[in-house]
């Protein structure tokens, strides 16, 4: 019976040790599997992407015009790098990082063996190589899975590049703390030094301030980085990089901290406007989110003008340039744009004064206020035109009411009647409204659709006419309907990117042309006709430029608020034959402490002058070849003095002819009087 019993737990036995073999089977084959899919997934070329160069904005001509970057990192060559710079990293991070293969299995056995001894951790065992990968392709969570895609990754890295391309890598991508990612802004941050010029002694703060990058900060805890400084000379004299003399004159050295604010990179946030308004409408038209055009190296192609964007720029930076408001503690803010009328590319853009946030309120392209007057000739008169009207024909110029609206004058004058061109030169509101109403809402509401300009049902009303809008218009829309009249009226839509290449080259993105037919060329002729006027003999004369023949439109709205007299908004919007140009001057928010004490004439429209006179200057004169509305004014006056003379010739008849009546009377009375005697 024993023996049976025997055989049984020798079946079981064998049964057991073959389960155990085909478990351990299974596990050895799963960690085989598991080790060959990390392995296989061992892909680093986001490292190559995140070390590539900042996104870079060209111009029309395609220069390297500005670049904009996420990167905390500013990257110096390994070459710039002194030879103690880097032994002290090495020293104190991982002093066989030139003996292993991306994993230090000697490391990782004397970490385990001290962090056992002293019950917690004290030493790691990650090789500058594993942290390399760590801070630019892994997150920052603490898996298994991380653990064995770093193990992976970093023998991949050691395979990819040499021992001084790793290094150099890790320098530029490392934290220094005090808000200094890499080396070279470490140096300037600290010591307001290019990394070349870093001692010994430097080099080793820098160093031992990897660790504990926050803890470490010199700025807070510089008792604590010159202690661990000295750890770092210490080990570089015992790994061989330093005598004990030089290790003992290092440790001697004073930390003398001056902040640098040395700007690595020239381009680095040039035109800040305007490539805010690149990297959204990369993101909006293109798809490609923001913290990629901030990261892979994209080159994107503009129509961005340099030379003008400097100008304007310029005149942005001169307060004396703006108009005056109420309040010295706000700035009067102000949104500009410049356009080419026969493509539609924004060859320049400033959209704020002071300081500038990255990616913040740019008032060129996101501001939404009411156009006030400049919007006449896109709601009434170019419709006007297309219906008919000449621009010598008369309209009433009367104080009317029209149901409970009651339109005014701003000079509180009225003619009885005038003819169009004097209604567009001197913006006239009675005749305008008046004028909208014969013709019709709807064909206005549908010039403005034209003209690319979005209205809200609510504003289908004759206020519209004067600009009453419930949402309002940026100066890049109104740039963009205005170019219409200076492209034969054809309306290209507006653009700033012509392409978008990635970091190898392959074009990503390019620019369609898009187009849209606004009106006729007879209707932009009387238009152009009428819009010269203003600037040369109306309200838009401080518009003007010398030897260029300027069109224009002013416009200001009025404070909303009862009891206060003055303006909220400023608006200009002008064009050459080859540029349109659109300001807007204003607050922020506007209240009974905040508005402006000018209207466009004196605000907006010199803004534009001293844009346009710097902008144009490297471009030849050209004409609209329409007609001079000068003699039809002079034709006019004639009129009115002729009519004048007529009235004062016929006062002077009446004058007259009543004193001979009245001398009569008295003649009479003598020869009628009776003598008392």
């Amino acid at each position: 019976m024993k023996h049976v019993a025997d055989g049984k737990m020798g079946v079981q036995m064998r049964g057991f040790v073959k389960l155990g073999l085909i478990i351990i089977l299974a596990i050895a084959v799963l960690g085989a599997g598991s080790l060959l899919y990390f392995r296989q997934g061992a892909d680093i070329s986001h490292l190559e992407n995140s070390l590539q160069q900042p996104t870079g904005i060209y111009d029309l001509d395609g220069n390297l015009a500005s670049t904009i970057t996420a990167n905390k990192s500013e990257g110096v060559g390994i070459d710039e790098i002194p030879e103690h710079m880097k032994q002290a990293v090495v020293s104190i991070e991982d002093h066989r990082f030139y003996e292993h293969h991306g994993i230090d299995y000697q490391g990782i056995m004397r970490a385990l063996v001290k962090n056992a001894k002293a019950g917690s951790v004290v030493e790691g065992g990650s090789t500058l190589t594993q942290q390399l990968v760590k801070i630019t392709m892994l997150e920052s969570d603490r898996t298994l899975k991380r653990k064995i895609e770093e193990f992976f990754l970093a023998q991949e890295v050691e395979n990819q590049y040499t021992k001084d391309e790793i290094l150099e890598m890790y320098l530029n991508q490392v934290y220094f703390g005090h808000g200094a990612w890499g080396i070279k802004k470490a140096a300037n941050i600290y010591f307001s030094k290019e990394v070349s010029e870093l001692t010994v002694a430097e080099g080793a703060l820098l160093a031992g301030v990897i660790n504990l990058p926050s803890k470490l900060d010199p700025y807070k805890n510089l008792d604590g980085a010159v202690k661990r400084r000295d750890l770092v000379l210490s080990r570089m004299a015992e790994h061989g990089y330093l005598t004990k003399g030089e290790e003992a004159a290092a440790k001697k050295d004073s930390v003398t901290l001056l902040m640098g604010e040395k700007e690595t990179d020239p381009l680095r946030g040039k035109y800040p406007y305007y490539v805010d308004h690149v990297l959204s409408e990369a993101s909006s038209k293109y798809g490609i989110k923001l913290e990629e055009l901030l990261s892979k190296g994209y080159k994107i192609y503009t129509t961005l003008d340099q030379s003008m964007q400097q100008a304007t720029e310029t005149v942005y930076e001169n307060a004396a340039n703006f108009p005056v408001g109420t309040s010295t503690e706000e700035l009067v803010q102000s949104g500009s744009v410049l356009l080419d009328p026969e493509t539609g590319g924004i060859k320049a853009l400033v959209g704020g004064r002071g300081e500038h946030q990255f990616m913040g309120y740019n008032r060129a392209t996101q501001l939404t206020r009411s156009p006030g007057s400049s919007i006449k000739p896109l709601v009434v008169y170019t419709p006007a035109v297309e219906e008919g009207y000449d621009i010598t024909d008369p309209l009433k110029d009367e104080k009317m009411s029209f149901g409970e609206y009651e339109p005014t004058n701003l000079s509180g004058e009225y003619k009885g009647e005038v003819p169009m061109y004097e209604a567009v030169m001197n913006s006239l509101n009675v005749p305008t409204v008046w004028l909208l109403n014969e013709i019709g809402i709807d064909r206005g509401l549908d010039s403005l659709k034209r003209f690319g300009i979005p209205y809200d049902r609510d504003d289908r009303n004759l206020s519209i006419a004067l600009g009453g809008m419930k949402k309002g218009v940026s100066p890049l829309q109104m740039a963009g309907a205005f170019s219409a009249f200076a492209n034969e009226g054809e309306r290209m839509e507006t653009h700033a990117i012509v392409r978008i290449e990635n970091a190898d080259g392959k074009e990503v993105a390019a620019w369609k042309e898009k187009s849209t037919k606004v009106t006729s060329v007879g209707a932009v002729d009387k238009m152009n006709a009428m819009l010269l006027g203003t600037v040369e003999y109306g309200t838009a004369k401080n518009a003007a430029v010398s030897g260029y023949e300027i069109a224009g439109k002013t416009g200001s709205t009025q404070v909303p608020i009862e009891g206060v007299s003055g303006v909220k908004d400023q608006w200009f919007i002008g064009y050459s034959p080859s540029l349109v140009g659109a300001v807007w001057a204003g607050y922020d928010k506007t209240d009974a402490k905040h508005y402006l004490t000018t209207h466009s004439s004196q605000g907006s429209a010199l803004i534009f002058q001293k844009i346009m006179s710097q902008a144009l200057k490297n471009q030849a004169a050209q004409s609209f070849k329409a007609q001079d509305i000068g003699p039809l004014i002079a034709e006019q006056q004639a009129l009115i003095a002729e009519q004048q003379e007529k009235e004062e010739e016929e006062k002077r008849r009446q004058y007259w002819i009543d004193k001979g009546n009245e001398i009569r009377e008295g003649l009479n009375k003598w020869r009628d009087w009776e003598v008392p005697w």
